[in-house]
């Protein structure tokens, strides 16, 4: 790796041409980092033979070798959680969205624990799966819901749904988003002499697949008219409304037009809330941007720890999982066709006892838990801004409510942006390891709060990336 990187007006990188710019600083805190973290490191080469994890090569970088290797927890409460070595650390992770309210909240810890005691069986309909269809319904206000196992599972049946509806195969889907590692969705854009074609994304994904799936640019006007273009063959168009890796992309008008458009022609609109649902706001991005999708999908919050997926919406496409609504006594019965929709732990009764006490939770605290998580993560984001832009570091940092990423500036040409992503590549893996030896645990090139983060937290970790960028400096390694 070259860590002059960091240094250079035209930054480059190449990992073939180490220098011996900044290398004695790195060596002297792989050193500090790995001695902190040593029960870390030696579980991961333990089993690195026998445990297959995509996050064994995370952020792989030959420099930083010694220190790839994932943070093994052992326990957490609120913000904070504790590593295998005794480590505290203040979470930005978060479960990647799941703790909203903080690790291990009494009141959804309670509602597992009493269900224990009942006994989880497997089976019967859970005793609570009607009362969280309820308050899901009420909350989003789609009129039916079912359940999955995980956010992958969600979309691949809304798809499905959609499909059945409208007897038609294709779909569209936005570059930029992100639906689960299903192979419908594991597809990219890719232009060959002028035309737009869809390909598999990664290695085992059928070409297949991606025939039937346009994978669009998010909030262009373009993108609009090519849907319109194709919209007598599209089952469904599906969009991530805000995207975790631009928060700052946040198309409202794109969305407006996109609803009436898709309506117009039939086509389902499915929202995936994945992230934003019950997040930005009560009633997810949906009630955040005033557009009702036709189906949506949840998970992470909703299951306040416990593995679901949700899918919610109109009649019209739910009803193609059990017939439609009947009643009792009278001479009625399902009317839709149907499609196959099955799952042996769907509505398993832990994951329906914490979205009980979630969904209660949430509807007793109302729209304040949201507005005030998402004005104090405005305030930090604008906090570290300030201090990034006075630096002079190439670091920008963007939010949509409670998440955070950091995301790239406006340049005129297509060379100045790349060297920049290069620039945040580097620099931030960097920052990020720092950061963990300092306390703060974060993954990827974001983060996320939850309302258990206090102002002293976020005080705390504003000063831990002031002193890593400090310390980067002093090693020469930023400029």
């Amino acid at each position: 790796m070259n860590l002059n990187v960091l240094n250079s007006p035209n930054p480059t990188f190449n990992q073939t041409q180490p220098r011996l710019q900044g290398q004695a600083y790195l060596k002297k805190f792989i050193e500090a980092y790995t001695q902190r973290t040593q029960t870390s490191k030696r579980l991961a080469q333990n089993y690195h033979a026998v445990l297959a994890d995509r996050r064994n090569s995370e952020g792989f970088h030959p420099a930083f070798k010694e220190m790839v290797y994932p943070i093994v927890g052992k326990k957490a409460s609120g913000s904070r959680l504790w590593d295998v070595d005794g480590n505290e650390y203040i979470d930005l992770v978060m479960g990647f969205g799941v703790s909203f309210f903080g690790h291990n909240p009494p009141f959804i810890k309670e509602a597992i624990a009493q269900r224990l005691e009942q006994g989880f069986h497997i089976g019967p309909q859970s005793d609570l799966a009607g009362e969280v269809a309820t308050l899901i319904s009420e909350l989003t206000g789609l009129e039916r819901v079912t359940f999955s196992n995980t956010g992958t599972e969600a979309v691949m049946t809304a798809l499905r749904l959609a499909r059945a509806a409208t007897r038609r195969r294709k779909i569209v889907m936005f570059s930029g988003s992100y639906h689960g590692h299903f192979d419908g969705t594991l597809v990219q854009s890719q232009t060959v002499d002028g035309t737009l074609n869809t390909v598999p994304s990664a290695l085992g994904v059928p070409e297949n697949m991606a025939k039937d799936v346009l994978v669009l640019e998010y909030g262009t006007p373009q993108s609009l008219e090519i849907i319109n273009h194709h919209s007598h063959e599209l089952a469904a168009v599906i969009v991530e409304p805000i995207q975790d890796e631009q928060p700052n992309l946040q198309p409202h008008e794109f969305l407006k037009q996109l609803r009436q458009l898709t309506q117009t022609a039939g086509i389902a609109l499915i929202f995936d809330e994945m992230l934003t649902g019950f997040r930005i706001h009560l009633g997810g991005a949906q009630a955040w941007f005033g557009i009702q999708a036709d189906i949506a999908t949840y998970g992470k919050i909703v299951g306040g720890g416990m593995p679901i997926g949700v899918i919610a919406g109109r009649s019209t496409y739910m009803d193609r999982i059990d017939g439609g609504d009947w009643n009792y006594g009278d001479a009625s019965s399902p009317q839709t066709e149907k499609t196959f929709f099955a799952g042996t732990y769907c509505k398993h009764p832990l994951a329906m006892a914490a979205a009980h006490a979630v969904l209660k939770y949430l509807k007793q605290q109302g729209p304040s838990l949201q507005e005030q998580l998402n004005q104090r993560t405005q305030q930090f984001i604008e906090t570290l801004n300030t201090y990034f832009n006075e630096e002079g570091l190439l670091i920008k940092l963007a939010n949509f409510g409670s998440v955070f990423n950091t995301v790239s500036s406006s340049f005129s040409s297509p060379v100045e942006q790349a060297e920049e992503n290069r620039f945040i590549s580097v620099s931030m893996d960097l920052l990020f390891h720092h950061l963990i030896h300092k306390g703060i645990f974060i993954q990827g090139s974001g983060g996320i709060l939850s309302t258990s983060h206090t102002l002293n937290d976020l005080e705390k970790v504003i000063y831990a990336i002031k002193e890593s960028v400090q310390d980067l400096r002093e090693a020469k390694i930023l400029p």
